[in-house]
């Protein structure tokens, strides 16, 4: 059993060495996330902190899925900021551990930043992805529309450029 929880500030500071590991095991798995095989610990925390401001303006929210043995998933949805694209919101590192992967994790969480999303008026999401990934099979199942595919987009932990996924759904409007 896991519980999502949406992070204060300062739950989100507490949380940074969890997410860490979180963010570790990732990459260690193979996910591409932005980060190479020789990602640690060390750089993993620096990663987190540098969101802490973005969190605590609320430009970034960010959610953790706590089991058992502490934080195996993690959402997060940025925000735009600019007057023109109020209306949008980009959802980021979804990432489940790989020893809770195929409970229907990513899916509660992916559910959890739609609806956030919506609550806070985007009419938009965003999002992109390594094609033929789990997570791009994932998108795909959960109503989103591919729009795109980028070859050699970005690298994968090994270092091998790898095609990306480019993703939008549509949210509907929610009532006053």
């Amino acid at each position: 059993m896991h519980t999502i929880t949406r992070l204060s500030a300062d739950a989100f500071h507490d949380s940074v060495k969890g997410l860490a590991d979180l963010l570790v095991d990732a990459v260690r798995g193979g996910s591409s996330l932005g980060f190479l095989a020789s990602f640690d610990q060390c750089a993993a925390v620096d990663w987190w902190r540098a969101r802490q401001p973005a969190v605590a303006d609320s430009s970034l929210a960010v959610w953790v899925a706590q089991g058992p043995d502490g934080i195996s998933g993690t959402v997060s949805l940025a925000l735009e900021g600019k007057p023109n694209g109020r209306h949008r919101a980009e959802v980021l590192k979804l990432i489940v551990h790989r020893e809770a992967r195929g409970q229907g994790l990513g899916r509660a969480l992916l559910a959890t930043a739609e609806q956030a999303a919506a609550e806070a008026g985007a009419t938009l999401l965003m999002l992109d992805t390594e094609t033929g990934s789990v997570a791009d099979h994932l998108y795909g199942a959960a109503g989103w529309t591919r729009y795109g595919i980028v070859p050699g987009y970005a690298a994968d932990p090994a270092g091998s450029l790898q095609d990306c996924s480019f993703y939008y759904k549509p949210l509907a409007r929610q009532a006053c």
